[in-house]
């Protein structure tokens, strides 16, 4: 209501900004209350626990030792489905803490709490159409990506996209927020020589078509 401030954790189209800027002061509350126990092992955030995980570990390291394990295909698909199940359950977890009713507010608080989290930053563009039923289609970046951002510390590059776990996340959490069944590909990834990282998502039968239209129109610009 004639808030003019601007989200400062989201990129987004205009229309989304006031979303995200509620979503924001939610979420600051909810992190001012971080604590650390050492002595016990704990690391506690508004008295819910948290882990801190070094990111290579999360990315490089154990994306290598599952592939050494059952290839590289699989190693990528169960590292989806473990993003996706975080995202999944950190959803349903702060749509109640948090009080959320509204599917627009719901999602909005996912990449605000991943911000908070250091798994990356969100830009959603203008061409998305986040809708609650089958022509659900975001299409977005994740520009500091732990996974990707990983790979680049260590001058490590790969053939191809490695933001598994953000993908996973980023489709968990958005499917819970909007009940449509939802599934997301990284199609540009930093860590293989592209300039962005960008995913698209949509209803899993629709996220084929959309991938082949956007590197039809952008290919060469998103690398």
């Amino acid at each position: 209501m004639g808030n003019s401030r601007k989200p400062q954790l989201v990129k987004c189209p205009e229309p989304f900004e006031p979303l995200f800027v509620a979503a924001e002061d939610a979420m600051a509350k909810f992190f001012t209350g971080l604590e650390r126990h050492p002595e016990k092992g704990e690391i506690t955030i508004s008295d819910v626990r948290y882990l801190l995980v070094r990111a290579a570990s999360m990315s490089i390291q154990f994306r290598n030792e599952l592939a050494s394990i059952y290839g590289l295909r699989t190693a990528n698909q169960i590292i989806y489905n473990f993003g996706r199940a975080c995202g999944i359950q950190d959803a349903k977890m702060f749509h109640e803490r948090l009080g959320l009713t509204d599917p627009a507010m719901k999602l909005a608080a996912g990449p605000v709490h991943f911000a908070h989290v250091g798994w990356a930053f969100v830009d959603i563009f203008p061409e998305s159409a986040p809708s609650p039923d089958e022509n659900y289609f975001l299409i977005y970046d994740h520009p500091f990506s732990f996974e990707a951002a990983s790979y680049l510390e260590a001058g490590i590059k790969s053939e191809e996209p490695v933001c598994w776990m953000n993908a996973g996340y980023s489709s968990g959490w958005c499917e819970i927020s909007f009940g449509v069944e939802l599934a997301a590909k990284e199609i540009t990834c930093r860590a293989k020589g592209d300039p962005q990282c960008i995913f698209v998502m949509a209803p899993p039968k629709k996220l084929l078509g959309y991938t082949k239209e956007y590197l039809a129109k952008y290919g060469s610009q998103a690398g």
